[in-house]
């Protein structure tokens, strides 16, 4: 990652064998180029393997979860040796040092036993698979982060989740960032300011909530609204931004130029946000047209400030695909 490239320090967990090492069982990898090639000139990648980090070799028998899928056991699946405590053991001792490393997001391997963060494999008494298991690891890092914006590569082939995923994690960035200031009761209002229509385009729903959260400033501790605050923001981000509450969050953005634009104008972005809406056109198209129209015409200031115009770096050209 050149200097050019990397911008804000944004470091992402992931499991190592997404970046080519060979650490599975089999002593092979699963190499992403998305996340290596495309998502990694933006981001450092901070490697693991659990398993491989928790002692055992490679090659290595192959292992799945078994029992209570809220509780499971982490089991070889030849020789029946029970791997949790090893596991488990590890995997807490793990999250404490990724805690000093200040991580913004974490992409995990899908369906691994140890690694999976969906619908992952847990075997009964009998034998049989149900896909409702967490991997060992991911459920320690859910534990010990809560909003960290997590998410796995096989579902990150899915443009509308791809985008969602980069984008909750350069938004937590920029709250991690206005937290080690502060933050002021004026930073707090400008970084809600700033992610007013991005949350629109999420959850209208949160976005009331947080913005009547940010109005209490001055009547409660700011400590306890900040705290609030995170949790809300995050929780919000999860929230899939469908194309009908992006054509909603344009039309809010559109009545700030509708006065100063000509006809033509008007009917050329209209057009072009019904075309999105319809699936015609990918989300670029319109926001490209706004962008321009924003430059050139007055509109108020806060409207210059909406990170949703730029909300990671352009050159992933993710919102060329939803």
């Amino acid at each position: 990652m050149s200097e050019q490239e990397s911008g804000p320090r944004i470091r992402l967990g992931i499991s190592a064998c997404l970046l080519g090492q060979k650490v599975r069982y089999d002593g092979g990898h699963k190499l992403d180029h998305f996340l290596a090639d495309e998502l990694g000139r933006y981001v450092e990648w901070l490697p693991v393997c659990p398993e491989v980090e928790c002692g055992l070799p490679v090659p290595r028998e192959a292992m799945h979860l078994v029992g209570d899928p809220d509780n499971p056991r982490l089991v070889t699946i030849k020789s029946g040796i029970d791997l949790t405590e090893q596991m488990t053991t590890w995997a807490r001792q793990r999250v404490e040092e990724l805690a000093a490393e200040g991580l913004h997001g974490f992409v995990f391997k899908k369906d691994s036993p140890s690694s999976g963060l969906y619908r992952v494999r847990v075997y009964n008494e009998h034998g049989m698979a149900e896909r409702v298991g967490v991997g060992m690891f991911p459920r320690e890092v859910m534990r010990r982060f809560p909003l960290l914006p997590l998410e796995e590569e096989g579902r990150l082939n899915d443009a509308r989740l791809r985008e969602n995923f980069v984008e909750r994690v350069f938004t937590y960035h920029r709250w991690m960032t206005t937290l080690q200031t502060g933050p002021t009761p004026g930073e707090l209002v400008r970084f809600h300011t700033a992610h007013k229509l991005t949350l629109m385009a999420h959850s209208p729903a949160h976005a009331q909530k947080l913005g009547r959260l940010v109005a209490q400033i001055g009547r409660r501790p700011l400590s306890e609204i900040v705290a609030e605050y995170g949790p809300l923001l995050m929780e919000a981000l999860k929230a899939i931004a469908t194309p009908g509450r992006q054509f909603n969050t344009m039309q809010h953005l559109f009545g700030f130029l509708k006065d100063s634009l000509s006809a033509d104008d008007k009917q050329e972005l209209l057009e072009q946000m019904e075309d999105y809406r319809r699936g015609l056109t990918p989300l670029i198209v319109p926001l490209t047209l706004f962008k321009h129209h924003i430059r050139r015409l007055p509109v108020p200031d806060w409207v210059h400030q909406q990170v949703y115009l730029n909300p990671y770096p352009k050159e992933l050209m993710l919102r060329n695909r939803v």
